[in-house]
């Protein structure tokens, strides 16, 4: 007879995620390669000493983000914007398009793509509108518009020392191209997934949301407008999320205890992270390091950072934004600041037509496969690669000729 105490033991188990087995499975590759001698031990220690910031960063903006969610900052200030948008469909298109951009800039691509994307969906099935394309609105935006400060994209952090500019002068370099990037997203979000919409009648504007606990509400929005403000005026963004995120925890301490669960820590977000920069620095030591540099050049002319943009593009596509921003990185001359900041807006931009491309656009999609939303997988490809060809020739260009 079966053992009930081990199939009770087992249903107790957590399940895991595709994704969590993905993370694991890539943190025990890295660790493989050192082992076995294939990434050295001093290289790989350099690497990780690398990510200690960013990482502190990533599990603390994170849980800054998914309270901020609890407090339902999130669900009041969409539910505004489309009494905002008065019943309006294009009204509502450019409300929906700033809040997307604005939260990737100002928070991560991440919390757009987790947080923002179901309160979204959640709001096109309250409007009675289609789900579809809100749902567009927040995958391309999570990724398109995260060039204008260091904590928008993890690879603007990877970024940092190479590029030596503090935050604020980091956003006036790309402020520009950043604006291009939106505007070229927000035509093609119009032509492809919202255009009709304004030949339809219009939506009925919803009441305004009130939080169920407005103190949390409040101390959320706080901490959110002090973390933006402290990278801004020169804060290690480690330091200010870390601080806007221990406010809020503290507040939930008194307030709401029971949504502390060690499911706010990011765990798989953090493996992942570790595990594919350590395959990707070997993989980079064994020969791709001189494919890249073949592909990329190293002239800081025109031509030289739209190859940089170019590949960084390809090979986000391919493999992942992450490791083809190290990979490029690597191969660019420390001279090179065009080239080096177009191999950013590439592997920044450049991201969107396959879904494994970046880690937000996977976390994304499991959000609209959660909450029942069928994605068309030709339409969003052929019309993905069009963004991703003009966004980023629109943004390069944008950046040479102001930068």
């Amino acid at each position: 007879m079966p053992d009930k105490r081990l199939d009770g033991a087992t249903r107790g188990l957590p399940k895991l995620h595709v994704l969590d087995w993905v993370a694991l499975g890539l943190l025990l590759a890295g660790c493989l390669c050192v082992a076995f001698g294939a990434l050295p031990a001093a290289d790989a220690r350099a690497t990780v000493t690398r990510l200690v910031p960013l990482l502190l960063f990533l599990g603390s903006v994170i849980i800054l983000a998914e309270l901020t969610a609890v407090a339902e900052v999130f669900d009041v200030v969409a539910t505004r914007l489309s009494i905002l948008g008065r019943g309006r469909y294009p009204l509502l298109f450019l409300l929906c398009v700033a809040l997307a951009a604005v939260t990737t800039m100002g928070l991560n691509l991440d919390t757009t793509a987790v947080l923002l994307t179901p309160v979204l969906l959640a709001l096109a099935a309250k409007l009675g509108v289609a789900a579809l394309p809100l749902a567009m609105t927040t995958v391309w935006l999570a990724n398109t518009a995260s060039l204008l400060l260091p904590v928008s994209n993890l690879t603007n952090l990877l970024a940092a020392d190479r590029v030596a500019l503090a935050p604020a002068e980091f956003a006036a370099k790309m402020w520009a191209p950043q604006l291009a990037a939106i505007v070229v997203t927000a035509a093609f979000l119009w032509v492809f997934y919202w255009r009709g919409t304004e030949s339809r009648p219009g939506y009925a504007v919803p009441e305004r949301h009130q939080p169920t606990d407005g103190v949390l509400f409040r101390v959320a929005a706080v901490a959110c407008a002090l973390f933006v403000v402290g990278i801004l005026v020169g804060v290690p963004i480690g330091i200010a999320s870390s601080v806007a995120a221990g406010i809020l925890v503290i507040a939930f301490v008194l307030r709401r205890r029971s949504a502390l669960t060690p499911a706010l820590l990011p765990w798989r977000l953090l493996v992942f992270v570790i595990g594919l920069f350590l395959v990707v620095e070997t993989i980079n030591r064994h020969g791709l390091a001189d494919l890249v540099h073949a592909m990329m050049g190293d002239s800081d002319d025109a031509a030289g950072a739209a190859r940089a943009a170019g590949t960084g593009a390809l090979l986000s596509n391919l493999v992942n934004n992450l490791p083809a921003y190290v990979a490029g990185e690597s191969v660019v001359p420390l001279e090179n600041h065009n080239q080096l900041l177009a191999l950013l807006v590439g592997t920044n931009v450049g991201p969107i037509v396959t879904p494994w491309a970046s880690l937000a656009t996977l976390l994304w999609y499991e959000r609209c496969v959660a909450n029942g939303i069928r994605v068309p997988m030709t339409r969003f490809l052929w019309t993905s690669a069009g963004l991703a060809i003009t966004a980023l020739t629109a943004t390069v260009a944008t950046l040479l000729l102001v930068g």
